[in-house]
């Protein structure tokens, strides 16, 4: 299986910090990462580097090539895809998906923020004081969704957070916008799942109809203008927008609002 998730590190410029705190030579920890290259238990794609998102880590037959592989696994914010058979962590993986559908499908239409909120706080989501996601938004690996306080996400947004999703206090998440951690291996007959976790820091306004694509990282206080598409590291405060995701202009770097994700009009969204 090739199915990855990408790691924000420098696999080979840091393994002396990673043979340091798996308390091991650097050397005998490049060699169990070459092992790991060979086994499809990490990848290097022209320095691009990611691990298997499938947990292999039983299945890992070096020793310390199974330490490494737990240890990366801490870098990625969200759980990983089980090996399925008949053990607990299918059983509880198929209920949350279960648990996501019923609310992508019902659960996001029913008028009520609080109901919706629970529900999504009950599959794992961990969503901040006074934030809210209004009605018709799809969400995707809800275990996985990080959001912090005073944010909010629009109507008829796609959220996924698959491969980790991180969102930061006082967020604005306009309607129709796309958060996509995903996509496929288009090189490999097989169609490989190739995902990276996503963060949007505080203060961020993501514009109508933008697409957020796998590995963003959206710096506080940044912009993306409508109908953008972002796959990359924005810079804090920078606004973006048009061909290539360019930088437009920058906002005050005092920023202190409340979106107001929470309120009387709550009901209605």
């Amino acid at each position: 299986m090739k199915h990855r998730v990408r790691l924000r590190s420098d696999l080979r410029a840091q393994l002396d910090d990673y043979a340091s705190r798996l308390g091991v030579p650097r050397d005998e920890l490049e060699a169990a990462l070459q092992w790991m290259f060979e086994h499809d238990v990490a990848f290097d794609e022209d320095g691009v580097y990611s691990i298997s998102s499938v947990d292999i880590e039983s299945r890992i037959e070096n020793p310390l090539a199974k330490r490494f592989y737990a240890l990366l696994k801490t870098e990625i914010p969200a759980t990983f895809v089980p090996l399925y058979g008949k053990n607990w962590v299918t059983l509880k993986d198929r209920w949350l998906r279960a648990w996501e559908q019923a609310y992508n499908i019902l659960i996001n239409k029913i008028p009520s923020h609080h109901v919706r909120i629970w529900w999504l706080r009950a599959g794992g989501a961990k969503i901040g004081k006074g934030s809210s996601i209004w009605r018709n938004t799809e969400v995707l690996g809800v275990e996985n969704l990080v959001i912090g306080d005073d944010s909010v996400i629009a109507w008829h947004c796609q959220v996924d957070a698959r491969a980790g999703l991180v969102i930061g206090d006082h967020v604005a998440v306009a309607s129709h916008v796309l958060i996509i951690a995903g996509t496929h291996d288009l090189t490999a007959p097989e169609f490989w799942s190739v995902s990276a976790p996503i963060y949007i820091d505080d203060y961020a306004w993501i514009a109508s109809r933008a697409l957020i694509g796998q590995g963003s990282h959206i710096g506080r206080g940044a912009v993306v203008t409508a109908n953008t598409v972002v796959a990359k590291e924005v810079a804090p405060y920078k606004i973006i927008g048009g061909t290539g995701a360019k930088i437009m202009g920058e906002r005050p770097h005092d920023l202190n609002y409340k979106v107001g994700g929470k309120g009387l009009f709550t009901l209605f969204h």
